[in-house]
């Protein structure tokens, strides 16, 4: 099967249901992603598909044959995205393990609301933060918001 990651193509002979986020980080040594529980319930493995947050641990790598998976390290595409420059300037991480997760998901909330309420972003950002940063995600998610030029 062939699958795109952050622009490249790759072709991988695995099982079909194999789960994306072992196909990246076995197969592909592409380490941003986390294994956090195994069933999509922490968002540590967050990757985007096509544009849309999704959750890797859960989805068999035939559902990203034929589309664009970006990770943290693509997102930026050589350089901090906003989102990543936010996350430095605010000081988000402690551990920093769900980290990735956090940005990606924020990313494609930022694509989908620009300038988000404290109450959207709760909403939208489900994964969990075991060290409890979110007041620091959610100032993050703003300063974001604003180096994106949000309205």
């Amino acid at each position: 099967m062939i699958v795109t990651v952050n622009g490249t193509r790759h072709a991988v002979d695995v099982p079909a249901d194999k789960p994306l986020l072992w196909v990246l980080r076995e197969d592909l040594d592409i380490t941003g992603p986390k294994f956090g529980c195994g069933v999509a319930a922490c968002g540590a493995c967050t990757v985007h598909l096509d544009g849309a947050a999704v959750r890797s641990c859960s989805l068999p790598a035939s559902a990203a044959a034929d589309k664009a998976v970006v990770t943290i390290e693509g997102l930026g595409a050589g350089q901090l995205h906003p989102v990543q420059r936010a996350w430095i300037e605010e000081q988000v991480p402690q551990c920093g393990y769900c980290q990735p997760g956090f940005i990606m998901a924020t990313a494609a909330l930022l694509k989908a609301k620009p300038k988000p309420t404290d109450k959207e972003i709760d909403d939208a950002l489900t994964n969990i933060c075991r060290c409890g940063t979110y007041g620091a995600l959610r100032r993050a998610v703003h300063r974001a918001a604003a180096l994106m030029g949000g309205p």
